[in-house]
């Protein structure tokens, strides 16, 4: 009886992070990508070193929350996998190990991106 509490509890609060998180690295990426693709056609690119700090800062604050998001699903799939078949259906955990596998690759991503840009402020 505990143990299901605490699995429904892990599974409830697993989901909710990283959706949130998700959420907001989702549409800080998008506009990224708006933004980005306007400098291309227009041929003018950001000179601006507050416009860059900014990027710079978003991109490192969602990378350390998409890392944090990233472990924190890696560690209750590995506990769920852990405690049995009974606590974790085939394509529950399948689709928790896809999930941190995604989280994972998009806080590498983020984290280069920011680390690309923390390089490219400077030379402005």
């Amino acid at each position: 009886m505990e143990v299901m509490l605490i699995k429904e509890e892990c599974e409830m609060l697993l989901g909710s992070y990283l959706v949130t998180v998700m959420g907001l690295a989702i549409p800080w990426s998008l506009t990224l990508l708006v933004v980005d693709a306007h400098s291309v056609f227009i041929r003018c690119l950001p000179r601006q070193p507050r416009i860059i700090l900014v990027i710079v800062l978003g991109d490192l604050v969602l990378s350390f929350l998409l890392l944090a998001a990233a472990s924190s699903t890696a560690s209750v799939t590995d506990l769920l996998h852990d405690a049995g078949r009974s606590y974790c259906a085939a394509n529950l955990c399948s689709r928790y190990q896809l999930s941190a596998a995604m989280a994972f690759l998009c806080w590498s991503l983020s984290f280069a991106s920011s680390l690309f840009n923390l390089w490219l402020l400077p030379s402005l």
